[in-house]
């Protein structure tokens, strides 16, 4: 697979995660990622990513997949420079970054435009990660 970048203008405020799925599905599934269970760990990264950037971060949302090597890297950038760590104790919520470390093969934060972009590189696709028990 030849290497490519996909930017995304997310709307702010609880469409965002919604909307950031339905725009990352087709294109994975262009890149040629099928998998139903990487696809919905995929999705779920995702969906946790631009949670967390709107819950937390506010400012103006982007998103951007890139594939390099078969590979892909989700990046969101928020307008807080506050760096996520996760919560000894989540109690009710707080998860989110715990959920994303178990699905992801690993993740970071950088500054970027005066607020930070937090990425993941997803698993392999061909590891095909478990979601649940089924």
């Amino acid at each position: 697979m030849a290497d490519q970048t996909v930017h995304l203008d997310l709307p702010s405020g609880v469409r965002a995660p919604a909307a950031a799925r339905h725009a990352v599905l087709p294109v994975l599934l262009k890149w040629g990622f099928t998998g139903d269970r990487w696809l919905d760990s995929a999705l779920l990264v995702v969906s946790e990513l631009v949670s967390n950037a709107v819950r937390h971060g506010g400012g103006a949302l982007a998103l951007v997949l890139e594939l390099t090597a078969g590979r892909v890297t989700v990046s969101v950038t928020d307008g807080s420079t506050l760096v996520p760590r996760r919560r000894v104790d989540p109690g009710e919520g707080g998860r989110g970054l715990l959920l994303i470390e178990m699905l992801v093969e690993r993740w970071g934060v950088a500054d970027h435009d005066g607020g930070k972009r937090v990425w993941v590189l997803l698993s392999d696709h061909a590891a095909e990660p478990m979601l649940g028990t089924g």
